[in-house]
């Protein structure tokens, strides 16, 4: 299966993982399932890094590097993934968080996420 990992859940994957819910560890560490991090994420988590967010203290070219090492698979933003975030309903207004959920319906993925507000969106979404 193919995992796209949400902000929150991608940063314990990588460093955090006492806070991740066991059905989730278990999906992450499956080496059946390819693991994704979408480009989103490293731009929330760069803009959040230098706003100096105590959530967010991770460098993100660190990050991203220790994930490519790891085999997870980066999943760039494209004007596919653009178009699919303006046809979401308005249930939630993280734009980051709206990507992803776009990425994860555009492209077939399933959305690990432990956000009840992304989890509201039809498709894909698996909720911790």
């Amino acid at each position: 299966m193919k995992l796209l990992l949400d902000t929150h859940v991608l940063l314990w994957a990588a460093g955090d993982s006492e806070r991740l819910p066991s059905a989730a560890l278990a999906m992450i560490g499956d080496p059946g399932n390819q693991l994704i991090f979408s480009a989103a994420s490293l731009w929330e988590i760069a803009i959040k890094h230098t706003l100096g967010r105590s959530d967010f203290r991770v460098d993100p070219a660190l990050l991203r590097r220790g994930l490519l090492d790891n085999g997870y698979v980066e999943l760039a933003v494209t004007g596919r993934h653009a178009v699919a975030m303006a046809a979401l309903p308005p249930l939630h207004k993280d734009p980051f968080d709206r990507m992803l959920i776009a990425q994860a319906g555009a492209d077939g993925l399933s959305l690990l996420t432990v956000d009840p507000a992304v989890a509201r969106y039809p498709g894909p979404i698996q909720m911790f």
